[in-house]
């Protein structure tokens, strides 16, 4: 399998994190939450928290505290499509493919729930073929965008297609919740919105050639608890624990051996690294497990301070912007993990710029 187009997207809304803190200060929600809490949002909203903007699908952020089942659910319906099409286009002009040649489209999201599913709103605003095998894929979390390759890779070798529309959209400020429970506190300071896409073939594309050569994934349940969503008051909440970094990189590295074990290649032959930025924190266990330099991770930390966790499209805004870069080429080694606790891998083979 090739990946020969890949798009991002996100809205057009952009706020520094100084923005968020003086909209939450200026909220009646605010003065409803414990002084623990207020002190944790100040010094996660205020502090070094490895992210300087965020993008969220709302003109406002006083819209932000409108946290109510039916407007989470408006934003994630009048967003989740929109971005995830505008993302698509981007990858289907890179990749030189037109809507006719998609075979297959797959769309993952954790943030909101449709029924038809999102590949039912974006098949019609990109104009796929009515034929298409359109697969909705849910609650994966953060990890997803990688399970949502390895189904194309699937779909390509077993000659059900010959391209597939990758596609992963989280709306995140869908899904913001603000109570005192630190994880969710911290979690409305971390994520934002976005979407990614990835055209995918049997075949080479044109310009830089990214080969998918083997993939796979760990699932740990016992872990489930540690980061996961829950559902409170008919709205998403997310559980996110202390624990997350050290269990991110523990699980990182089980995936990692093992892959490379099955493949035959070293650590050594690895000429790039493709990180989900779940967060500042995350980012250095994953340094210190794999004795990474910064100039490693700096392309998870670029996208990580742009952008905020955006959840599963994050991992592709950093392959994205690797490619774009003066990355060597060679073996390169993308890692995603989230809910479950979940953690998937993939050695893909770059060529040079």
């Amino acid at each position: 399998m090739y990946i020969i187009g890949i798009g991002t997207a996100t809205p057009a809304h952009r706020y520094t994190q100084a923005d968020c803190w003086q909209a939450l200060q200026a909220s009646t929600r605010f003065g409803e939450l414990n002084s623990r809490s207020q002190v944790i949002l100040k010094k996660v909203l205020t502090g070094d928290s490895g992210i300087a903007t965020r993008h969220f699908g709302m003109p406002q952020l006083d819209h932000a505290f409108d946290l109510t089942p039916d407007a989470l659910h408006a934003r994630f319906r009048e967003h989740a499509p929109a971005l995830a099409t505008k993302a698509a286009r981007e990858a289907l002009a890179q990749a030189e493919t037109t809507v006719e040649e998609i075979d297959a489209v797959l769309i993952s999201t954790c943030t909101g729930y449709l029924c038809p599913g999102l590949t039912s709103y974006v098949s019609e605003q990109l104009g796929l073929r009515q034929t298409v095998l359109a697969l909705d894929l849910v609650g994966q979390g953060c990890g997803a965008a990688i399970p949502n390759l390895q189904t194309a890779q699937a779909l390509l070798a077993g000659g059900t297609a010959r391209r597939v529309l990758s596609i992963c959209v989280e709306v995140c400020s869908a899904a913001f919740f603000l109570d005192d429970d630190p994880g969710v506190l911290i979690s409305a300071c971390l994520f934002g919105d976005g979407a990614a896409a990835a055209v995918l073939s049997a075949t080479p594309g044109q310009g830089r050639g990214v080969r998918w050569k083997r993939g796979s994934s760990l699932l740990k349940p016992a872990d489930r608890d540690l980061l996961r969503f829950d559902q409170k008051q008919g709205m998403l909440r997310n559980i996110l624990t202390p624990d997350v970094p050290a269990l991110a990189a523990q699980h990182a590295a089980t995936v990692f051996a093992s892959t490379l074990a099955s493949a035959q290649v070293t650590p050594e032959q690895i000429t790039g690294w493709i990180w989900h930025p779940g967060g500042r924190n995350v980012l250095q266990a994953l340094c210190e497990k794999f004795q990474l330099t910064e100039a490693q991770v700096q392309g998870s930390r670029t996208v990580l301070s742009e952008y905020g966790n955006m959840s599963s499209p994050s991992v592709l805004f950093v392959l994205q912007a690797a490619l774009r870069n003066p990355t060597p080429g060679g073996l390169w080694w993308m890692s995603s993990f989230g809910a479950g606790f979940s953690c998937h891998g993939a050695l893909l083979e770059v060529a040079h710029p």
